[in-house]
């Protein structure tokens, strides 16, 4: 199985978790299922996902997409996001 580790820093959670359910379709589509979504104790508008995908080459086009970076951007994202392809 493959998955994609992405943490970044928002700068309202809860905007950003409602922007983030919203887009379910596009990662659906993009072969993606969430798995686990954590937050800093120390500071909870820092977010950790954990997703699984089917596809690894679908799920790389999706974290490089234009229409995910628009919607981060949306979000409320504020710091570059770090992301690991990884597999078990």
């Amino acid at each position: 199985m493959n998955y994609i580790l992405i943490c970044h820093k928002v700068a309202d959670f809860g905007k950003w978790r409602t922007a983030y359910d919203a887009h379910v379709s596009a990662r659906t589509n993009a072969g993606l299922k969430h798995e686990q979504l954590l937050r800093n104790i120390d500071n909870p508008n820092e977010v950790v996902l954990l997703l699984s995908a089917q596809d690894l080459n679908k799920a790389k086009q999706f974290a490089a997409s234009d229409d995910l970076r628009e919607r981060m951007q949306q979000a409320g994202v504020i710091d570059k996001q770090d992301v690991l392809f990884l597999q078990d």
